[in-house]
């Protein structure tokens, strides 16, 4: 009997007694994929001209949403943003915005953007260009334009 059982042993294979232990590979992260505006976005005009109305509309949803982050003067740090350990840019400089059309910064503020939340559908399309017309006017850029290259 013994010696059927050791035989029967004998032809395993070591694997099946011993199984090999098995490593998990960790997951693979997705490749990271570039943030891309459309074109379209990109030569979107914007329709609401900046006057003191629009600019004071777009400074209150900029309180209500942006604030937090951004910081209550566009300075880049926020509350949000200095717990979230997030490097923002500075919307005061008039640098930080000078290669951005108005279509970008509305399609943005609308569709989101890394870690920054999309404003969807919560906001009428009026109130992301009045919210534009305020970014702009942090930096004292005319808004509704490209700011101009510095001159030096």
């Amino acid at each position: 009997m013994y010696k059927r059982l050791f035989s029967f042993l004998l032809l395993l294979p070591a694997g099946f007694l011993f199984p090999a232990q098995q490593t998990q590979k960790p997951p693979e992260k997705p490749a990271q994929t570039e943030y891309k505006i459309p074109p379209e976005a990109v030569k979107q005009p914007n329709p609401v001209k900046p006057s003191p109305a629009s600019i004071a509309q777009g400074k209150k949803i900029y309180g209500y949403d942006c604030a937090m982050c951004h910081g209550a003067n566009g300075d880049g740090k926020g509350d949000l943003a200095v717990d979230m350990k997030l490097n923002l840019a500075d919307l005061r400089d008039p640098a930080s915005l000078k290669d951005r059309t108005d279509g970008e910064l509305f399609y943005v503020i609308k569709n989101g953007k890394g870690k920054m939340t999309a404003e969807g559908d919560r906001a009428k399309p009026d109130d992301l260009w009045n919210l534009v017309n305020f970014i702009r006017s942090l930096a004292n850029n005319e808004p509704g334009t490209k700011p101009k290259a510095d001159k030096q």
